[in-house]
């Protein structure tokens, strides 16, 4: 005969309210228990193993990707729960390859020439020649609001600044590593707010302690989940 085991006892193991637990099993995210003639709930270990799959799947995937897997399973289709493993995979891969991208150009910028100054400040023309790309090419990456040069109040001409040559640099980096000028805007953005490229260079090391922790989370969640999908069989 299996194990009976109460919500609180689920609840204990995690810290969480009985409740907490009741909600979890109304939401599908673990499968349904069996009641008392009175109307209590009865928990098994397999109910238990479901909170510990579901809880780790949370901490590696968020909340509504964690639901999504454990609904796959209780729907009995463990393809379209993998199918949700994989993606977040997927999205792990992307942004360890976003993080190798930009750090490699930030090295490339703190550690190649500096622009040489210049009292008014580089011509459009100039920023291309630099950078071996045209006219057109930097006016793009101004309508995609990455560049955001000042104007000569006289002329109306554009003027930029060691900062926008610096950002330019890495806008081209990031362009031949293949990615959209919607997610080099971002990058740029967090280079601007920083205010440089070392403080950026230190949050590049949290992101990286980050990814490390989500990679690890998702083995320890592999664990979990495919322990309850034994439990199941």
């Amino acid at each position: 005969m299996k194990t009976r085991l109460r919500p609180a006892d689920l609840a204990r193991e995690h810290g969480l309210s009985t409740q907490a637990v009741r909600n979890y099993e109304r939401d599908g995210f673990l499968p349904p228990a069996a009641r008392t003639a009175s109307g209590y709930r009865i928990y098994t270990e397999v109910h238990a193993s479901a909170l510990r799959a579901f809880l780790a799947l949370v901490s590696a995937y968020g909340h509504a990707t964690a639901g999504g897997i454990m609904h796959a399973v209780h729907d009995d289709d463990v393809g379209r729960a993998l199918t949700l493993v994989d993606r977040g995979h997927e999205l792990l891969l992307r942004d360890r390859e976003t993080l190798n991208t930009v750090r490699k150009a930030i090295g490339h910028l703190t550690t190649g020439p500096a622009p040489e100054p210049a009292p008014a400040g580089w011509s459009i023309g100039e920023v291309a020649h630099r950078l071996g790309v045209t006219a057109a090419t930097v006016r793009a990456w101004e309508r995609a609001g990455i560049l955001v040069p000042s104007r000569n109040r006289a002329t109306g001409h554009r003027l930029y600044q060691a900062a926008d040559i610096r950002d330019a640099e890495l806008t081209h980096l990031l362009r031949r590593g293949g990615y959209p000028l919607a997610r080099i805007a971002t990058v740029v953005e967090q280079v601007r707010t920083a205010g440089g490229t070392e403080p950026l260079a230190e949050a590049l090391e949290t992101w990286q302690d980050r990814l490390t922790a989500r990679g690890l989370a998702m083995l320890d969640a592999a664990g979990r989940l495919n322990a309850y999908l034994v439990s199941r069989s």
